[in-house]
């Protein structure tokens, strides 16, 4: 790819085993069902989101110098994304993640995350050597940044000087590591986008609504927030209004990635200039039929 990227996504990118059963899953449990592998990671499905809804995402990640990593940028640059900035690390394994999903949703995950945990501040270096930006032209877009990435370089890229002009948009990898996201809610242009479980991790507070979380996150010093809240509704909050919406009813048929295809396309909308509730509306619509989509499938 040769074209200028219009938004940057920093953080994971990895293989996806996901395992599905349509049965109730209790511990030591063993069922039918489905085992798959695909890419995955958050900065990766938000990038392939905006990808197909047009727009042109870069993945600023850390992928394994060994042939799961080599695989894995084939499917990114497969997907439309620019691999140019990825950090390819020598010697490390490409990160995956394992999920089991039942009828009741995840049931559990566990996520090995080395390469991603040591990505540094030098992933930045495109934005201080003229590949995207410079010191004195700094990037000015949007910029996605999940809290996967290990807790010191979140604070090191929270006073970035290399970020002070981007418009941030900061999701949680999990509720264990939404509290990572702290020291960018004094940051100016600072939109947050999580589910319940999320936002009561990084308010170290337990929320009954999305609305609640988000005016929440908002006194923590958040410049915006989106709340998510399952099947139950959605806040987008800022000063001057706050909006709740119910998603549309559907057959949840998968769970992970469905923040994520939210986030990216109500991203996509924004940069495509819809209005505050289109973007909305169109994002819960997103998330549904993707949550509808049968297990494995993307």
């Amino acid at each position: 790819m040769t074209h200028i990227p219009d938004i940057l996504c920093i953080g994971a990118a990895h293989w996806d085993i996901i395992g599905h059963s349509p049965a109730q899953i209790g511990v030591g449990d063993d069922v039918p069902g489905q085992i798959g592998q695909s890419p995955g990671g958050v900065a990766f499905n938000i990038a392939r989101t905006l990808a197909q809804h047009g727009h042109r995402p870069a993945l600023i990640a850390a992928i394994g110098q060994d042939a799961p990593g080599t695989a894995l940028v084939t499917a990114i640059k497969a997907a439309a994304i620019d691999t140019r900035f990825l950090v390819m690390q020598d010697g490390a394994r490409t990160d995956s993640y394992l999920a089991i999903e039942g009828a009741q949703g995840l049931v559990a995950a566990i996520a090995a995350s080395a390469a991603l945990e040591a990505l540094d501040l030098s992933c930045l270096a495109p934005l201080q050597d003229g590949r995207l930006a410079s010191r004195d032209t700094p990037w000015r877009g949007p910029v996605v940044v999940d809290s996967g990435l290990s807790g010191g370089l979140l604070q090191q890229l929270a006073v970035a000087p290399e970020l002070r002009s981007a418009d941030l948009r900061l999701t949680a990898a999990s509720p264990a590591k939404a509290a990572r996201l702290r020291p960018f809610l004094a940051r100016p242009r600072c939109t947050v986008y999580l589910n319940l479980a999320e936002a009561s991790g990084l308010c170290d507070t337990p929320f009954t609504d999305s609305a609640s979380a988000a005016r929440a996150l908002l006194h923590l010093g958040a410049t915006r927030a989106l709340v998510t809240d399952g099947p139950r509704s959605v806040t987008d909050a800022d000063a001057s209004a706050e909006l709740t919406l119910s998603p549309p009813a559907t057959t949840a048929r998968r769970a992970t990635g469905a923040g994520d295809c939210f986030m990216g396309a109500h991203i996509a909308q924004e940069l495509g200039g819809a209005a505050r509730r289109a973007a909305l509306e169109f994002a819960l619509s997103a998330a549904a039929a993707h949550v509808a989509q049968p297990p494995n499938q993307s």
